[in-house]
């Protein structure tokens, strides 16, 4: 399954080579205000991959300096570590979290702040996510609103999904935040 989420922005997006294990890789331009949803249901499992600058989700995109900005670092892990209150699913899908894992330079947990003393590049959020569902045929749309609410600063999501239907994208925003399966 994983490799059909992976495999998701090449099948729907002209194909862009990056080098993956470099730190900033990413398979879509970085820009302020905007993120990527790519999302999978392959039987009962269901994927979903969340990646956005770290702006819109906490503000700032360099190593944190202080207390106050690691204590953002850390309520930011907090709040991508329970995405079931981000991502409203159908309950009668009875979908549940297998598995995440969430990416970034913020999240590392060795790094050190004078290694970025004068960085000022951009820093994205990775955040990965395996759903089991119970009864898939029920998962109708998933719902945003919770996480446009969350996280203001970001104004636009670009989704695609593959699924029992078929392949599609749409644009998701605070006034537009459901994504029909």
């Amino acid at each position: 399954m994983r490799h059909l989420l992976l495999a998701l922005p090449l099948a729907l997006l002209s194909p862009i080579l990056t080098a993956q294990e470099h730190e900033h890789a990413s398979l879509r331009t970085h820009e302020h205000g905007v993120g990527t949803l790519n999302l999978a249901l392959d039987g009962q499992i269901l994927e979903l991959n969340l990646e956005s600058p770290a702006m819109n989700l906490i503000g700032f995109e360099h190593a944190p300096h202080s207390e106050e900005e690691r204590a953002r670092v850390a309520a930011l892990r907090a709040q991508l570590e329970q995405p079931l209150e981000l991502v409203a699913l159908p309950a009668a899908a009875g979908c549940t979290l297998a598995a995440q894992e969430l990416d970034g330079r913020l999240f590392a947990e060795h790094e050190h702040e004078h290694e970025h003393e004068h960085d000022h590049g951009h820093s994205d959020i990775r955040a990965s996510y395996r759903l089991t569902c119970a009864h898939p045929e029920r998962l109708e749309a998933l719902d945003l609103a919770a996480f446009f609410a969350r996280f203001p600063a970001t104004h636009r999501l670009a989704a695609q999904l593959i699924g029992p239907a078929g392949q599609r994208g749409a644009e998701l925003t605070p006034d537009n935040p459901r994504l029909l399966f």
